[in-house]
């Protein structure tokens, strides 16, 4: 019997592990073209440091974290799902969470930062479990790619390398946002 993650394309979650899929730096490139990033970032999922270290090579003050030890410079170890609520005086989050968690880094960054910033698949938009991050919670901002993102495979991957089936898009909540959600249309080349 085939397994059907397999069939759909994707890796079982065994095979994922942390679900380390490291961001392209030209994805982090194009966000910067379209956001103002504050100077102070945490970038809780950090992995290997792609996104960091494009943050940092443009000026940012970026605290990496993540709950595993990537080799990321001046990364902390820390479980970003544990921290307890509190003002952690960070301007911004920016990250590419492990997508198996999207939705818990995504309430759990709300509470942390007035700006917060996730690479996701596009089809984040389709639940109704997400309602309220999605629609109560400050969206302002999605910057979809128009053009798919190099392929970003799983940390440890030796197998073929391909370009990326799935759509991804930069989603921006900023705290107090009430109006509608834009989204345009955004290119890494």
């Amino acid at each position: 019997m085939l397994d059907k993650a397999a069939q759909a394309g994707q890796h079982s979650y065994v095979e994922r592990q942390f679900d380390c899929y490291e961001t392209p730096p030209c994805a982090v490139e194009a966000l910067l073209r379209v956001e103002g990033i504050p100077r102070f970032v945490w970038e809780p999922a950090c992995g290997p440091g792609s996104i960091v270290r494009v943050l940092r090579a443009r000026g940012h003050s970026v605290t990496a974290s993540d709950v595993i030890d990537y080799d990321c410079e001046d990364q902390i170890l820390l479980d970003f799902l544990k921290i307890p609520l509190g003002d952690v005086g960070m301007e911004s989050i920016v990250t590419n969470p492990p997508y198996q968690l999207a939705e818990k880094f995504v309430r759990q960054a709300l509470n942390f930062s007035p700006l917060v910033i996730m690479l996701l698949r596009l089809a984040f938009l389709e639940s109704v479990r997400r309602t309220e991050v999605l629609e109560k919670s400050g969206l302002a901002r999605i910057h979809v790619f128009r053009n798919r993102l190099p392929m970003m495979h799983r940390r440890g991957w030796d197998g073929p390398k391909a370009s990326s089936a799935m759509p991804f898009a930069w989603f921006v909540w900023c705290r107090g946002h009430t109006g509608p959600t834009t989204i345009d249309r955004i290119s890494w080349e």
